[in-house]
């Protein structure tokens, strides 16, 4: 439902248009004409506060609603500086406030990951500033949910933070400057190329930030001695280091290659998103190997043992190195897309740029993405391959099959792919802390001069791929095309993706994202997306209030979809403190909060382990 705003939220939110009067025996006047009712209705609905339910054929104005927002500078008046600057440990455990009831059904531990310190004091050249917030010094989160001794009462909540980038922090105030690998750190010019080569890639060195996989099949217990015993926690990010923490603590115990998995993963590159078949556990993941002929190797480690198959090996000059965050899992493939984010030097300007970024080619419209179908049931290895037009995504929604009946009577089937696409890879550049922070003017030279707040708006994709019945042949790998099925426009669709955990691979109708109005630069809401009538349900925070990654935990016994509550962390921008608010995710209304006295970092992505899991 809609809250209605204070009388005077309404004037400010009246758009006056200039109207010029003519009369040829005067001079010119000038009158103000305010917008029609139903016209205002509808922005004040989508920009106010509460529960906003809005269908598909209101995309179109709420696309231009969101490029007015952010034209009128709207962002300039949404604080959040508090979860990029200033953060702090918390290694707690911190008792927060609840408010309202979070079940008890939802008790465990909510774990996740991210960027935090945006700047290193006192090194031997004083303040080491990151340029990037990709690149800020990893800090993880616990937070623990305790079932209530009630039946009626809410569930209790703990929290806990550590950095566990302790040895990269450690080496910036010894040198000065970064020497590992990094998203986008621009490195000091006088750095020679051995320094560059040598060190960019030592997992010792690595800033693991970005998912978080509790229990990763293939990882050894913490063993007696270290910091406690149990399973451990994995820390990823897009390279082949794997960053190991204690669970309890989240102390850092030590990094590892993939190559300790399966000594063919000795590629430096990998993805922070993995895919996990939710019935066996099993682990799917690519490990990319840089030379003048790039060669991806497509693996699965198998949760009942922890031994690793290489499913599928290519090497060809059509899948070049690429910068790819993640791919797609159906009940029977593992769906593959390099993308247009191709690294100049076949990936190998990687050491001498010493960042991701800077060492990706300009964006090419020409040149398509090029996708590998990959058999993860039978070990058939690639059974199709197909192409789409030039595009990125960080994030794949999910992706499965259906089975379909053509003219003829002949069954075959699709697959369909569903991610938050974008058309070219602005996107990559808007996360610098100039931009987001609005130093020097930043904000508008980038996001107004350059218009990347047009470019930069997303989409939720779906591309659709008949598997062919019959090997393909060389010209029909070079010509086949999917078919681009589904697209729902921002801002009723977000970043960073979630669903129903037991629907992954399989059919679906929801996904939940952090959503844009054009009211602050990242996240300003929560959206809940309907696949199937292309509508969204959207919960808005008062102004300043900044989501995080919304995860699905689902109530037990449950059977509909949509049967359980979403976890996010919210930033409360004017007071400067956080809380873990807890939706229902059928309705998207509050059914309770857990507050705590301070900021927390706006991490990027977690997930939720069951009372007794880790």
């Amino acid at each position: 439902m809609y809250t209605r705003p204070r009388l005077t939220s309404l004037y400010s939110h009246l758009r006056l248009s200039l109207v010029r009067l003519s009369d040829p025996g005067r001079k010119q006047a000038y009158s103000f004409k305010p917008l029609s009712l139903s016209k205002f209705s509808s922005t004040m609905a989508l920009n106010g506060e509460g529960i906003i339910s809005r269908t598909a054929q209101d995309a179109g104005e709420d696309e231009q609603l969101r490029l007015s927002n952010w034209e009128n500078e709207s962002w300039k008046e949404w604080p959040s500086k508090a979860q990029f600057e200033g953060l702090e440990e918390h290694r707690g455990p911190v008792q927060l406030k609840v408010k309202g009831t979070i079940p008890s059904w939802a008790a465990g531990s909510l774990f996740r990951t991210g960027p935090g310190l945006d700047r290193v004091e006192g090194t031997s050249r004083g303040t080491h500033f990151i340029h990037h917030w990709f690149d800020g010094i990893a800090h993880s989160h616990r937070f623990d949910i305790a079932p209530s001794e009630s039946a009626e009462g809410s569930a209790t909540v703990t929290y806990s933070s550590r950095r566990h980038a302790d040895a990269v922090v450690a080496e910036i105030k010894e040198k000065g400057w970064q020497t590992s690998l990094s998203f986008a750190q621009r490195a000091d010019p006088c750095i020679g190329l051995f320094a560059k080569v040598m060190t960019i890639f030592l997992p010792s060195k690595a800033n693991i930030n970005v998912t978080v996989v509790p229990d990763m099949p293939g990882g050894d217990d913490v063993k007696e001695g270290d910091a406690s015993k149990g399973k451990a926690l994995y820390v990823l990010t897009d390279s082949a280091t794997i960053s190991k923490l204690d669970p309890k603590t989240l102390e850092p115990i030590g990094n590892a290659r993939q190559k300790s998995l399966h000594p063919d993963l000795k590629g430096p590159i990998s993805c922070a998103h993995t895919q996990r078949d939710p019935e066996t556990g099993d682990l799917f993941n690519f490990n990319l190997e840089l030379s003048s002929h790039p060669t991806y190797r497509i693996f699965r480690v198998n949760a009942k043992d922890g031994s690793v198959d290489i499913l599928a090996t290519f090497s060809d000059k059509k899948y070049p190195a690429a910068y790819m965050h993640s791919f797609f899992m159906t009940e029977n493939y593992i769906v593959f897309c390099v993308q247009s984010t191709q690294y100049a030097w076949s990936g190998l300007k990687i050491p001498w740029q010493r960042n991701i970024l800077d060492a990706i080619k300009p964006f090419d419209p020409s040149i398509p993405c090029t996708w590998v179908v990959v058999d993860r049931r039978h070990g058939k290895g690639v059974v199709a391959e197909f192409s789409t037009p030039a595009g990125f995504f960080f994030h794949s929604a999910n992706a499965f099959e259906e089975v379909v009946t053509d003219e003829s009577g002949n069954k075959h089937t699709e697959i369909n792919m569903d991610a938050i696409s974008y058309n070219n890879t602005d996107i990559l550049h808007m996360f610098y802390y100039d931009i987001l922070l609005d130093r020097d003017g930043a904000t508008k030279k980038t996001m107004l001069d350059k218009k990347f707040y047009k470019t930069t708006a997303n989409r939720l994709s779906r591309y659709r791929f008949r598997i062919p019945s019959e090997p393909q042949s060389a010209k029909e790998k070079a010509s086949a095309v999917a078919e681009e099925v589904l697209s729902i426009p921002s801002p009723h669709v977000g970043e960073l993706p979630t669903i129903h955990p037991k629907h992954a691979g399989k059919p679906y109708r929801y996904v939940y994202t952090v959503a844009n109005r054009g009211l602050y630069l990242f996240a300003d809401s929560i959206a809940k997306t309907d696949t199937h009538t292309q509508g969204a349900l959207i919960w808005s925070g008062p102004k300043g209030h900044s989501p995080g990654e919304a995860i699905f935990v689902p109530r037990p016994g449950g059977t509909e979809e949509d049967d359980g509550v979403l976890l996010s962390v919210v930033l409360d921008g004017t007071l400067e403190k956080s809380y873990l608010l807890c939706l229902d995710a059928r309705t998207m209304e509050e059914a309770g909060r857990a507050e705590a006295d301070f900021a927390i970092p706006l991490s990027l992505h977690g997930a939720h382990q069951a009372k007794g899991h880790l």
